[in-house]
């Protein structure tokens, strides 16, 4: 009985230490830091990937994070009927990696 307590516990700190790392922010230091060592693209170039898929739209809130050992750039966009999308962007490749509403 102690055995499979102990590994209940231990695969629920692994779980809960991968949630923790799931969304870490990057500060603006860091960012620079980042962008002059060629690891993300720079910031007007993911904005033009995020606006691809809406020429019209104007950037809000943007946001970079370290997503399973990969760059985020969240970037919230309101178009011109009002409608708000979140876009996400590979930091490093420029890709969409998602675009949602949001409600």
């Amino acid at each position: 009985m102690k055995h499979i307590i102990a590994l209940i516990a231990c695969t629920t700190l692994v779980a809960a230490a991968g949630f923790a790392h799931a969304g870490e922010d990057i500060g603006p230091d860091k960012a620079v830091a980042l962008l002059q060592a060629g690891t993300i693209m720079p910031f007007d170039q993911l904005n033009a990937a995020a606006l691809a898929s809406h020429p019209d739209g104007v950037i809000g809130d943007t946001e970079l994070e370290s997503e399973y050992g990969k760059y985020v750039y969240e970037v919230e966009l309101r178009d011109t009927a009002g409608q708000e999308w979140d876009v996400e962007v590979d930091a490093a490749t420029g890709a969409v990696l998602s675009d949602t509403k949001d409600d």
